[in-house]
């Protein structure tokens, strides 16, 4: 099956390995992937900070970009929420707003599409060590993911996956959030950490690289022994 992969903002210019590693998951189970180099963001961040004109052109683009009939995956569940949930708002009484569905109709997180289009859950990963899992605000809230990157993780030969308390809770990110309210942000940044510690896990992983870069900003700066990883960079290990 023929994919467009989507490289969010933070991927991009932060961490494209993770990127490239979603593309090694993608053609071990089967699909043919292309990438669209002139693809930029798809508006989220102008969208929640509350300009919506600006988001609309950012997003129109978007639209040209992803053009087409083929599957849309992303390694983020905010990106791909923001699409499925905010462009038909967005889009709304204008010329666009078929295309606006289509492409939120085609759009998916990395981790479910791979479950539940590409029907693949087993990649031959391998890292030791034990691990406990964050859900992103994106992927559960506006994308309902759940038990799917959780199965598998749980295929990853070495790694030994625990919950922790407040698994749902946010890590304090949110964007501009952490950036306007950044007292607020780091104390739920502590506190999703200290979750993590207190089930002796070496790594916390998830499926969105913004999550991740806040929880390890508050690690690296104080000296944390714990290793955050995307889902994606987990299932390329040892391959």
């Amino acid at each position: 099956m023929k994919v467009q992969l989507f490289i969010p903002c933070f991927v991009d210019q932060l961490f494209p390995q993770t990127g490239m590693n979603m593309v090694k998951l993608l053609e071990k189970a089967g699909c043919e992937v292309s990438y669209n180099p002139k693809q930029t963001c798809c508006g989220q961040p102008a969208y929640n900070a509350g300009y919506i004109e600006e988001c609309r052109d950012v997003s129109t683009k978007f639209l040209k970009d992803f053009s087409g009939t083929e599957y849309i995956v992303s390694p983020s569940g905010s990106c791909t929420g923001f699409i499925r949930n905010s462009f038909e708002e967005i889009f709304d009484n204008t010329t666009h707003v078929k295309d606006a569905a289509n492409v939120a109709f085609r759009s998916f997180e990395i981790t479910e599409f791979l479950l539940n289009i590409a029907k693949y859950d087993d990649f031959g990963a391998s890292l030791a060590g034990k691990a406990t899992y964050h859900d992103a605000c994106g992927a559960l809230r506006e994308c309902g993911i759940k038990a799917g990157p959780r199965q598998l993780l749980s295929k990853v030969k070495g790694l030994e996956l625990v919950e922790m308390k407040e698994c749902e809770t946010c890590c304090g990110f949110g964007g501009t959030f952490s950036v306007k309210f950044e007292p607020i942000s780091v104390g739920m940044a502590q506190t999703k950490v200290q979750s993590a510690l207190d089930t002796g896990a070496k790594y916390l992983l998830s499926t969105d690289v913004s999550c991740l870069m806040h929880i390890d900003g508050y690690i690296r700066k104080n000296n944390i022994d714990l290793k955050t990883m995307h889902v994606v960079d987990v299932l390329a290990s040892g391959w």
